[in-house]
């Protein structure tokens, strides 16, 4: 058998983008409380402050039109947005993402005031009921979907305080993090 090393950068994207594709290798669990597993990364869509704080999730900013597509593309189920009606952009994204074929669920969270053990359980209700697939959660920047990941992590799998602030800061948080050590006591 004869191996050949791909030396070109578009070749060597390809394969990559093969393999993680394959039949099976996004499957989804869920555990009894409701923490994500899988046995692959999502691909990483460059909306804006794109983190993977765990496999198969994306956090960050408001994603366009065009990232949405691509998320669609990429095998993204579930996208989950944090911003209020109040903060909107301009593109349609619920009836987009529904016409793409993903699930479109709003859980507003409008700043620190709207951090709160019930959202952060509503969040893991939303991820638990998350169709098998990538899932992506978004605000406008992805601070508010740290800080709420950090609550849920915290309030919900039990995570230390110190870990449940890691794990928020690997998602997004940012300017929020003393709002967030005030649910972490």
């Amino acid at each position: 058998m004869t191996v050949t090393i791909l030396r070109t950068p578009i070749s060597g994207w390809v394969l990559l983008v093969c393999v993680a594709f394959s039949p099976g290798l996004l499957a989804q669990n869920t555990s009894q409380q409701g923490v994500i597993s899988v046995s692959d990364q999502a691909k990483l869509i460059q909306i804006p402050n794109a983190k993977q704080p765990a496999p198969n999730l994306l956090t960050g900013g408001q994603p366009t039109e065009a990232d949405l597509r691509a998320a669609a593309a990429a095998g993204y189920k579930t996208v989950i947005n944090l911003r209020p009606s109040s903060e909107l952009p301009d593109i349609e994204e619920s009836g987009l993402v529904q016409s793409l074929g993903m699930d479109f669920i709003s859980i507003p969270v409008g700043g620190a005031a709207d951090l709160s053990k019930e959202n952060a359980h509503r969040l893991d209700r939303a991820l638990a009921n998350a169709q098998p697939g990538p899932v992506m959660i978004h605000c406008a920047s992805g601070n508010r979907v740290g800080a709420l990941l950090a609550i849920r992590a915290h309030a919900i799998e039990g995570k230390s305080a110190e870990q449940a602030l890691e794990f928020g800061k690997a998602a997004g948080l940012t300017t929020l993090e003393d709002a967030v050590k005030q649910h972490l006591k």
